[in-house]
């Protein structure tokens, strides 16, 4: 059985509500996003996790894990997935992407485990 490639993915806002910049991590690649525009952390969140699906799929990738630590943006991609149906917004857009080759799984882990959040953190040390 061949494993998943697991897609670490995090937003944030300086301030909140502010610019939105956002980190994916592949493949041990750390991609940075920055200025995607205003918003609060829950845009941040789907941003990142939007900005995750468009990298997997530019490289080619099908059976993916895409995972992150906002659970609120975790369980509502995955009811999405699940449905088929999506609110307008970033839940529209992200379902759109997904068209007919989802990502494998959409997956929360503790926000000290996210490799992505990790990548944001260190570009703000306090």
């Amino acid at each position: 059985m061949r494993r998943r490639l697991k897609v670490f993915f995090d937003g944030g806002c300086r301030p909140n509500p502010g610019r939105i910049e956002v980190a994916v991590v592949m493949r041990g690649a750390v991609h940075l996003f920055d200025d995607l525009g205003q918003g609060n952390n829950a845009d941040a969140e789907w941003l990142a996790l939007i900005c995750a699906l468009e990298l997997t799929k530019s490289a080619g990738l099908a059976d993916v894990e895409l995972i992150g630590d906002a659970r609120q943006i975790i369980d509502e991609a995955d009811a999405v997935l699940r449905s088929g149906r999506a609110a307008p917004g970033h839940a529209a857009t992200f379902l759109a992407l997904a068209g007919n080759a989802p990502p494998g799984r959409v997956r929360w882990i503790k926000r000290e485990q996210n490799l992505a959040g990790i990548a944001l953190a260190a570009r703000h040390p306090r």
